[in-house]
């Protein structure tokens, strides 16, 4: 009889535990905000990396163009 008890006992004490704090662990969304806000910047960054390297390669063009020609101006 007190083995039942002390099931029962153990039984009311995680059934309290899950309702007092785990409830207030699944309703707190703050570390969800967060995350939303680092996926964020990842693509942001992401994005500007990829702009970056494609303005990258058309300066480089550029340039190359301008050195081919003071080259050739330069030339008698």
């Amino acid at each position: 009889m007190t083995t039942r008890q002390n099931e029962r006992d153990v039984m009311n004490l995680i059934t309290y535990l899950r309702l007092r704090y785990l409830k207030n662990v699944l309703k707190d969304d703050s570390g969800q905000d967060l995350l939303e806000y680092a996926l964020l910047v990842a693509l942001i960054a992401l994005v500007c990396v990829g702009v970056i390297t494609s303005a990258g390669s058309g300066v480089k063009t550029i340039f190359t163009n301008i050195t081919t020609e003071l080259t050739t101006a330069a030339t008698p």
